[in-house]
């Protein structure tokens, strides 16, 4: 913990440490904090720095580079002369810093920088590290840092720290180094500049080294150079500061790039979008359908193959691009999962509570998993689509793109649409620097052809849906997360797709040429009824489908009768005469001929047995029919039918399919267990779908506290907080049904707010963190519960350690 970051965190207000808990959601996720300390502690941490910078604008970045290279507690006024911009201009970012708990002003007002941000540049601004750590290095002995001296023309005398500060001096005033070079070898001026804009750290010829005369053995005499190995060079911070000269002012761009933008007719984007939404939904239906009819097998290397894709979209009248982008969605919704009984991937159990769904929920279902999605669909690889549900290794920084571009999208004024995909792309970088730029440039495309597909993007201009959605970066989550995430449930989002699917036609026009025309985007409910009925001719504004006697009978195929089948139809439009000829025409010649399934045959040559066996009470439960005088069939499997038959004093054995008799022995127990239904996880890995997740409906996260009611809270524990550090004593006078070693594991609880399982005397366990006491009771964050609760000391039993 920066004991610096604690000081500040106490000189703040409410308003102010409020803005920080906004800024920074990993400090207050549970278990939230209730001490200044343990904030500070979480505020530290490097990889939720690094996060945060994740979120930080091109400037923010530029500053803290700069704040790196001038040192720890930098005036703001030296930082601004040493980017060349006014104090005015720099404050407004220096407050996003803070506001992030990544910098805060001291006493002063200067700025300290947090410790985890050094840590993520390991030459900011290109720089190496300064003098002072190659002079204080081991390799560095006492004479070679006398003979630096008197290179340099200073007194070799005096201790090592007043030499090092000496030749510090030296070299870091571009005056004296410029003197310097003047009788230095020549070439050296072009070496040294080499380092100081294209280092610090280069592949050298070590030979040059130790040969006298060369450039590069005056310039490690001199202290400009340093080799860490023999082939390595490094130029220091300082010696580089000096060489790209007073003039050198570091790259600051306050303001982002410009957008090409165009004006584009907000009520057509709007009707895009209704257009489009409800497409989605209706062909992720159909789509889902067609995977419970004929399972999509997976790839032995992982992923669905190219073959596959273009069955389902030929099967489902989808193109191949909607098709890969929604498999993908429905994997990263659970919608989809691999089910190793039918050795492919099946709608899972979730899926038939989202199709009971309203339209708006399902589409939020899809849009949430698509805005967190790590793969991207449509991004071509040296000209080819990636493996559909394959591996990625670019993985979250994809769905970072996404939302880095779709939130630029989102700053552009309603009724604009940008003009060129190049401006935009740089516009994105800007706002999100440490995203890698050629990944950045190469997922851009895929990332708004998806956005079109989806109707979250009409136009090249962001649709409410996309507005929605470039709100909810921040709670996005990403494709592992067991809960429903916040996305769904955003009102705006909700409000958007309401909207998005308010003109989805509940009716068709039925036509007496055995056509049926949707004037507007269909209901799925609708798609579906008439996709089971009729043939798609064309699709888009206005939907047409066609009766057939080959689509009537597929619809009598799969259970419907003429009269149930006309009701449906009359629900949604008016009958014509001809097809309700054709349905009744059809369903009076369906079933002239039947087929019958059956489990097993039994055979034997002597008809009076075979008729007994049909004739046995006991036996009646297997189903059996008389076929001809030696032929009876089981509509029970084989396996219990030989059981049956043996049970009651048959000696029936088993036959191949070749009519040779075969006797197995049988499979010890537990051998045919199956793992249930699985799910497609990131990397093409596959793992068994949680059971709550099988079976239940996904849970709601818990939300976390209120960031302005939170921080008054922190704020009024600060002032009443006890520095008494009674922690072992409370403990040791209270718990005494725990052991000594438990008893410390306790306090380990509360005073470094580790986790630990804990057994209460009527047999209650917990796991517990972040503890404080409170008289004899433990007050502590319970797992179970999601929750602070109190445990009291003398009920507690055992304590144990929870990894």
């Amino acid at each position: 913990m920066d004991d610096h970051l604690l000081g500040w965190l106490r000189t703040l207000d409410e308003a102010r440490l409020a803005r920080v808990l906004s800024n920074r959601p990993d400090a207050i996720a549970a278990p939230w904090p209730r001490r200044l300390d343990t904030l500070a502690q979480r505020l530290g941490n490097g990889f939720a720095v690094m996060e945060a910078m994740r979120a930080l604008p091109l400037p923010c970045l530029e500053i803290a580079q700069a704040c790196l290279v001038l040192g720890d507690r930098t005036p703001p006024d030296r930082l601004a002369a040493f980017l060349d911009a006014p104090v005015a201009t720099l404050t407004p970012w220096l407050d996003v810093l803070y506001d992030h708990a990544l910098a805060w002003p001291d006493d002063e007002g200067r700025v300290h920088l947090a410790e985890a941000v050094s840590r993520w540049w390991a030459a900011p601004l290109g720089l190496g590290e300064p003098l002072d750590h190659y002079l204080n290095s081991w390799t560095v002995s006492n004479d070679t840092l006398r003979a630096l001296a008197r290179n340099l023309g200073l007194p070799p005398h005096g201790n090592k720290r007043r030499t090092i500060a000496r030749v510090t001096e030296v070299l870091s005033d571009g005056v004296r180094l410029a003197a310097l070079l003047r009788n230095a070898p020549e070439g050296t001026e072009r070496l040294l500049a080499d380092f100081a804009w294209d280092g610090p750290v280069r592949d050298v010829d070590g030979g040059r080294f130790v040969m006298l005369g060369t450039p590069e053995k005056w310039a490690a005499d001199h202290g400009l150079l340093y080799r860490p190995r023999w082939e390595v060079a490094e130029m220091p911070r300082e010696v580089a500061l000096s060489v790209r000269g007073p003039g050198y002012h570091p790259p600051f761009s306050p303001e982002p790039p410009e957008i090409a933008t165009i004006p584009v007719d907000p009520e057509e984007v709007d009707h895009l979008m209704t257009l489009a939404a409800p497409h989605v939904v209706e062909r992720c239906a159909a789509l889902l359908d067609n995977t419970a009819k004929t399972p999509l097998p997976l790839l032995k290397t992982g992923g669905v193959g190219v073959r596959e894709v273009r069955r389902v979209a030929k099967e489902t009248g989808c193109d191949e691009d909607e098709t890969r982008l929604l498999l993908e969605i429905c994997a990263v919704s659970r919608l989809l999962a691999f089910d190793e009984k039918s050795g492919g991937m099946v709608p899972t159990e979730r899926f038939d509570r989202w199709r009971l769904d309203e339209g708006s929920a399902r589409l939020r279902v899809l849009l949430s998993a698509w805005w967190r999605m790590e793969r991207s669909s449509l991004r071509k690889i040296e000209g080819k689509y990636p493996t559909v549900l394959g591996d990625d290794q670019s993985g979250a920084a994809v769905a970072r793109v996404r939302r880095a571009v779709l939130g630029v999208l989102s700053h552009l004024p309603s009724g604009t649409a940008f003009a060129d995909r190049g401006s935009l792309v740089r516009n994105a970088h800007w706002h999100a620097p440490l995203l890698d730029q050629a990944l950045l440039t190469d997922c851009a495309a895929a990332a708004l052809e998806e956005a079109r597909l989806l109707g979250v993007l009409a136009n090249d201009a962001l649709t409410d849906l996309g507005r929605a959605l470039a709100g909810l970066a921040a709670h996005a989550g990403d494709e592992n997360d067991d809960t429903v995430p916040l996305v769904e449930h955003d009102p705006v989002l909700v409000e958007a797709s309401t909207r998005a699917l308010a003109s989805v036609r509940r009716s068709a026009l039925f036509g007496p040429d055995l056509t049926a025309v949707v004037t507007g985007p269909p209901s799925t409910e609708l798609a579906e009824l008439l996709d089971r009925v009729a043939e798609r001719e064309s699709r888009g504004a206005a939907s047409v489908w066609r009766f057939t006697t080959e689509s009537v009978r597929g619809a009598l195929d799969v259970g419907y009768d003429a009269d149930e089948l006309l009701a449906e139809l009359s629900e949604v439009g008016q009958i014509p005469q001809p097809l309700e000829y054709l349905v009744r025409d059809v369903a009076r010649r369906h079933g002239e001929v039947t087929v019958t399934t059956v489990a097993c045959i039994v055979q034997a040559s002597d008809p009076a047995l075979l008729a007994e066996i049909a004739a046995h009470r006991r036996l009646s439960r297997l189903g059996l029919r008389l076929l001809a005088p030696t032929v009876l069939v089981s509509s029970t499997p084989a396996e219990r039918t030989l059981a049956a038959l043996r049970e009651n004093g048959y000696a029936p054995v088993p036959i191949a399919d070749t009519g040779e008799i075969t006797i197995r022995r049988s499979k010890s127990a537990g051998s045919d267990a199956q793992n249930g239904k699985l799910i497609l996880l990131p990397g093409g890995q596959v793992a068994e779908l949680d059971s709550q997740l099988h079976h239940g409906a996904y849970a709601l996260a818990e939300p976390p506290p209120d960031p302005h009611e939170h921080a008054r809270r922190l704020l009024e524990s600060q002032e009443g907080a006890e520095q008494n550090g009674r922690t072992w004593a409370i403990i040791g006078r209270n718990a005494t049904r725990l052991p000594t070693a438990q008893q410390s594991l306790l306090g380990f609880v509360v005073d470094r707010g580790v986790r630990a399982g804990i057994t209460l005397t009527d047999g209650l366990t917990a796991t517990i963190s972040h503890g404080e006491l409170r008289g004899g009771t433990l007050d502590a964050w319970c797992e179970e519960a999601g929750d602070y609760l109190e445990f009291p000391l003398a009920e507690i039993v055992e304590v144990r350690g929870a990894y």
